[in-house]
């Protein structure tokens, strides 16, 4: 009960603070006015709605579920008396409505209007006065009328050594004949061009050598523009023509343990040594800590015969990428003696300042696996640059406990796990491969990672010890775009001491074989593509695919050799089945996909609302007819459908019989989330938050009643979910408590499987989750 309690208490809390929001106006004075409301109304809908709302000056108190003013709420439960207070501190002060900044909210949207190419806009604001309730309603009507468009588009060259590039690459162009006169758009352009000049070779050509001349004399909304590229003198325009040069980069200077004259105080400078192997000089103290081919592969500036901004970014978000410096500066120094009237010449420097080269951390983490939570010790050492290459080197001990959720042994929920496990790493920034670099390494320069482990569990069904090792790469294409391919991916899991009563929960069911000693050998690729920018507030995409197979190579190799089968007892049953083996394990046979896609749509400063959808398949066969219980699907919990303990829902309409082992995993997974959030008070984020989904079987031998998968089915077989919750940021990680309520459950028979109307509500359809970070 006392999930209901909490979760009443919540609602509670919302519709007090609603009550005394009801009557906000506590803290306006006498004879003014709370601005309860805005909003724009606009005859044309292809111009943003939000960028509009931007440039109003000034808005209603902030809102949640758009209509409850709880900051406002908060801050009238203070006290009239006091100038500060708590609740102040947290709240928010009414607006009070301002003639003068609705004014000035018009300005700046007939500004923006015009910027857009609206001239004739007009823009006008209508008061509704609430005089017994105190407020006002603000309403600001647009009238857009027709846009300037371009009519003519043309281009002046006063530098005509620039002439055939700009027009070469017209097809890139931003603006044309047609398109609205778009100030921002205009601006957007001339950033372009003045970027593909600075990619050929014109290194102190900047967008100010660009300007517009339109012509919009001809009383029809159309525009004449003109594009003038000026050349390389700005200041007097008397003088003769001089044109733009091209650079080429004569050398390239690398000091590694560059020291920053604000750190360098006033310590002397010490004699440095060089290493030169033209084109490049290293300047070092002592000795040169890193291997000369590093900075040869990952210069980009050599890749092009002139000076090139976009391979100087890619020089810069390389050496960032080493993770071997806290200070990148690249710059650029003009040879006056050497070049001529054309082209001129650069020396590039690197200054860089190595960050600590080896270090040790103790870590204590709060865990949660699986929606299970625990805590775990962590000794870390780290050597950045073990081959005197920017390899990192990393090893890690940990110790863990947790408490595993589990229907066995009297629904104890103490620390009833523990762990043990060792793994190294290291991380190479190059492309360990008889394959020659392509162009698919253009944007960055690709990692080898190579993992090796060893993990001890003791459960309290069992104890499994997995030993793997992992072969890889990991680069990027974009900067949204993230691809990570395992070339090998071996794991070897073994199992023993089974708990009888787990035991005797399986037994009869076709997953007992997933419980069984294995050998995991796949290929894994996964694409991530995210938009999301953590420095600025913003919609955002998020979309990961993945594909992995196993055991295929190893089935080959057996019938391409005619390796015998082994007859190997289930560990479980005590069957005698015959399989191929590898190093004397069985090895697993499957295909798996997996597609997830997020949006966050960002409301306004404390709003917004993130949704989700994720499907996931997988296919044992072969040597392993069904899938290693690591590799099956779940949900329920913290990260999953949160009306449900984790692991305790589907598949399908299956119902685990009372006291029964609860890891209902399967082999199809379909799962949606919406999630509303807003600020709460103080470093505190509230939640609404609705989840959809369900696990199913693919393999008709899983003998579970209702497991199977069916496309005329499975739709009516969506678990419900809703609920509440409460995240709270203390900077380094995110707490997140979740209060979930069961809404349908689709192990109930057919026609009451909806919770509300057909059941009382009771403590069994609540569901308590605690983790760490956000859910998705």
């Amino acid at each position: 009960m006392r999930k209901e309690r909490l979760f009443k208490i919540l609602i509670g809390l919302l519709v007090a603070v609603n009550l005394f929001s009801c009557s906000p106006t506590k803290f306006v004075p006498e004879g003014k006015y709370l601005l309860n409301d805005t909003d724009i109304r606009i005859d044309n809908n292809t111009i943003s709605k939000e960028q509009l709302q931007a440039q109003i000056r000034q808005k209603e108190n902030l809102k949640i579920l758009g209509f409850i003013k709880f900051h406002l709420g908060l801050y009238n439960l203070s006290s009239a008396k006091k100038e500060e207070g708590w609740f102040k501190r947290i709240g928010e002060a009414p607006v009070i409505y301002d003639d003068y900044m609705t004014e000035r909210s018009k300005e700046q949207l007939k500004l923006y209007l015009k910027n857009k190419g609206y001239y004739d806009a007009s823009v006008s604001g209508q008061l509704t006065v609430k005089e017994k309730k105190q407020k006002v309603d603000l309403v600001y009507t647009i009238e857009a009328g027709e846009p300037y468009r371009i009519r003519n588009y043309d281009y002046r060259f006063v530098d005509r050594g620039v002439e055939s590039l700009i027009l070469s690459d017209t097809a890139s162009q931003l603006a044309g004949p047609g398109e609205i006169f778009d100030v921002d758009v205009l601006n957007a352009e001339r950033q372009r061009m003045a970027n593909l000049l600075k990619d050929h070779g014109y290194f102190d050509f900047s967008a100010e050598h660009i300007s517009y001349q339109a012509d919009s004399a001809l009383m029809n909304r159309q525009v004449d523009l003109t594009v003038q590229i000026a050349d390389d003198d700005l200041e007097d325009e008397l003088e003769p023509i001089k044109p733009h040069r091209k650079f080429i980069v004569r050398s390239f200077q690398i000091t590694p343990d560059f020291v920053p004259p604000q750190l360098s105080g006033n310590r002397p400078l010490m004699e440095q040594d060089s290493l030169k192997n033209f084109p490049y000089t290293f300047y070092y103290q002592d000795q040169l800590k890193y291997k000369p081919e590093l900075f040869y592969a990952v210069n980009r500036m050599e890749d092009s015969l002139y000076y090139s901004q976009k391979n100087v970014e890619r020089t810069y978000r390389s050496l960032v990428q080493l993770r071997q410096f806290r200070v990148v500066n690249l710059n650029f120094d003009e040879v006056p003696d050497l070049g001529n009237d054309s082209i001129g010449v650069l020396d590039s420097k690197f200054q860089l300042s190595a960050l600590p080269r080896q270090g040790f951390s103790v870590d204590l983490d709060g865990t949660n696996s699986s929606g299970n939570l625990g805590v775990a010790g962590n000794l870390n050492y780290q050597h950045r640059n073990v081959f005197r290459g920017a390899e990192i080197f990393n090893f890690n001990l940990k110790g863990a406990v947790e408490r595993q959720q589990t229907l066995i042994e009297n629904n104890n929920l103490n620390f009833n796990t523990r762990e043990v496990g060792i793994e190294g790493s290291l991380t190479i920034p190059k492309f360990l491969s008889p394959l020659k670099r392509g162009a698919l390494f253009s944007y960055q320069v690709p990692q080898t990672d190579l993992t090796l482990g060893f993990n001890y569990q003791r459960r309290p069904d069992y104890t499994r010890t997995i030993t793997n090792f992992r072969f890889g790469y990991n680069w990027k294409t974009s900067p949204s775009r993230s691809h990570f391919l395992n070339v090998v991916d071996i794991n070897y899991v073994n199992l023993y001491e089974f708990n009888d009563e787990f035991l005797n929960s399986i037994r009869d069911l076709y997953i007992k074989s997933s419980f069984t000693d294995h050998l995991i050998f796949a290929m894994n690729y996964t694409q991530v593509d995210n938009t999301q920018n953590l420095k600025r507030r913003d919609h955002y995409r998020y979309f990961k695919w993945s594909f992995e197979s196993a055991g295929n190579m190893l089935s080959a190799y057996s019938s391409i050799f005619d390796r015998p089968k082994a007859s190997i007892v289930d560990t479980i049953t005590g069957q005698v089945a015959d399989y191929h083996q590898v190093l004397g394990n069985r090895f697993a046979q499957y295909l798996k996909a997996d597609f997830e896609y997020r949006y966050g749509y960002m409301i306004d400063k404390y709003n917004s609302v993130v949704a989700r959808t994720f499907v996931g398949v997988g296919l044992p066969y072969g040597n392993f007819d069904v899938l290693p219980f690591e590799k099956k699907y779940f949900t329920g919990g913290a990260n999953g459908i949160r009306a449900w303990q984790v692991r305790s829902l589907g598949p399908g309409t299956y119902h685990a019989p009372e006291g029964a082992y609860p890891n209902q995993s399967s082999d199809i997974k379909l799962e949606a989330n919406l999630e509303y959030r807003y600020r709460f008070v103080w470093r505190i984020e509230g939640a609404f938050f609705l989840d959809a989904g369900n696990i199913w079987a693919i393999n008709e031998k899983d003998n579970r009643s209702g497991a199977q998968f069916k496309f005329d089915q499975f739709y009516k077989q969506i678990a419900l979910g809703t609920g509440m919750g409460l995240r709270f940021d203390f900077t380094y990680f995110i707490f997140r408590l979740d209060l979930g309520m069961k809404l349908r459950d689709p192990s109930l028979d057919a026609g009451k499987r909806f919770i509300v109307g057909n059941y009382p509500i009771s403590a069994e359809h609540f569901n308590l989750s605690f983790a760490i970070g956000y859910p998705f």
